[in-house]
């Protein structure tokens, strides 16, 4: 239900609606919304580099992370909820509060994300837990699915004032004002404050001792050992690396595919949610096959399949646009380039949803189990370590070539390198945790 509750800020606010119309409409030109959402996400990335290992470390030392979690949904819901001021052609200190809005929630969704992440192992046998993580992150898509199609049929209105029933905003929403679209925002932290309480309610944390004088300052000095350990657990250690990478350039594909729709294909925010629905319902069934996968052979081929399938989408999305597809001209006015994208939509919901499935599996079986929210902690450290980097090449590439299609073109040589990394990566992890397997509540 945490899946369900928090996958909105990425399907309605990161990749399919709140992005796109920001670039659109809100920044001064779309060009330069990218280059600005970039940096946004950059230095975000940084600060949850820097702050969610410690955070871990703390946490395994101190327990009770359910308190924590409460602190995370505040940021979520706050962040979320701020985006409502997002008017259309904002002068430049909305658009720097925006900005900052959404960075606010996305520390929150990333620090609850490590915190939930480190209660998987508690709930099942190691071989159930990738079953548990690819139906947990299929239930994810399809709250994505159900919230996307809310705001598509009911609040999000295209360029004529209408959503995509036909019909006016509900609630008497002003669609000149695109108070439908913003209102993406304070739906997105009302979901989450609803959908979240099942977790609450009924998520056990494992029983903390009560923490000794000192908790905080040993969590740190043991993080401080485990950090200097890494390259001597090489399996760990490569698996760090690779999906530090390898998520740097999902989290690409997952942060600038609308953008990349709406500003060179032209797509109406309709259209983008459309797209998002493809995604969703494609990814959610892939989710399942992928956790059933996991739990018979291991997360390890799904990873390899995941990573391979979303190569081939970047080298499609990048040599596609109205004039082209796979970089072979089109006639003007050919719908080709839409159904190739929407195409691409339904491959990144299946790659993208099996890959993150799988991903925190293995971090499982490369963990060890004494310190599993900072083992979590590092995963994010490793996802967030370079996270500026894609958002970082796009922005640069993008103001360099003054191209949208080109700026997404480093996400491909990522993937590639997150891709070699895995070599090195034992599937069943560390030798001294193979035969580490929690037990059923």
């Amino acid at each position: 239900m945490f899946d369900w509750a928090n996958q909105p800020y990425n399907t309605l606010l990161l990749t399919f609606i709140f992005a796109p119309y920001f670039t659109s409409f809100v920044a001064p030109d779309p060009v330069t919304g990218q280059a600005m959402w970039g940096w946004m996400l950059a230095i975000s990335g940084i600060l949850i580099a820097i702050c969610a290992p410690i955070l871990g470390a703390i946490a395994d030392s101190s327990g009770y992370k359910r308190r924590w979690l409460l602190l995370w949904s505040a940021l979520y819901l706050s962040g979320s909820a701020t985006l409502w001021f997002a008017v259309p052609d904002a002068d430049s200190a909305t658009v720097l509060f925006i900005l900052v809005a959404f960075a606010i929630g996305l520390v929150g969704l990333e620090y609850g994300i490590v915190f939930t992440n480190s209660l998987l192992p508690s709930l099942a046998p190691r071989e159930e837990l990738g079953r548990i993580s690819g139906n947990g992150w299929a239930l994810g898509y399809l709250g994505g699915l159900a919230s996307l199609a809310i705001m598509l049929l009911l609040l999000a209105e295209n360029e004529a004032g209408v959503t995509f029933l036909g019909i006016a905003p509900i609630f008497g929403l002003d669609a000149e004002a695109r108070e439908g679209t913003r209102a993406v925002g304070p739906f997105t932290a009302l979901w989450f404050a609803v959908f979240v309480i099942p977790f609450f309610l009924w998520v056990k944390e494992p029983p903390a001792v009560k923490a000794p004088r000192g908790a905080v300052r040993r969590g740190l000095a043991e993080l401080g050992a485990s950090l200097r350990a890494l390259p001597h657990r090489r399996s760990l250690f490569a698996y760090l690396g690779s999906s530090m990478i390898y998520r740097d350039a999902l989290n690409g594909i997952y942060a600038f595919g609308g953008i990349y729709a709406a500003g060179v294909l032209g797509w109406s925010v309709v259209q983008i949610g459309v797209f998002g629905i493809v995604a969703a319902a494609i990814g959610a069934g892939a989710c399942i096959l992928a956790g059933r996968i996991d739990s018979r052979f291991g997360p390890k081929p799904v990873i390899l399949g995941a990573i391979s399938l979303l190569i081939l989408v970047c080298i499609i999305v990048v040599g596609t646009d109205r004039s082209m597809v796979l970089f072979i001209p089109i006639p003007e006015g050919s719908s080709l380039p839409d159904i190739v994208f929407y195409i691409c939509g339904g491959l990144i919901g299946a790659g993208g949803g099996s890959l993150q499935s799988s991903s925190r599996t293995m971090m499982v079986r490369q963990a060890d189990p004494e310190r599993m929210t900072e083992g979590f902690g590092l995963y994010a450290l490793s996802g967030k370590a370079l996270s500026f980097v894609a958002p970082a090449l796009i922005a640069l590439t993008t103001t360099l070539t003054q191209s949208q299609r080109l700026g997404v073109a480093p996400l491909i040589g990522l993937f590639v390198l997150g891709l070699i990394l895995l070599l090195w990566v034992k599937p069943e992890g560390e030798p001294e945790f193979q035969c580490v397997s929690p037990s059923s509540p």
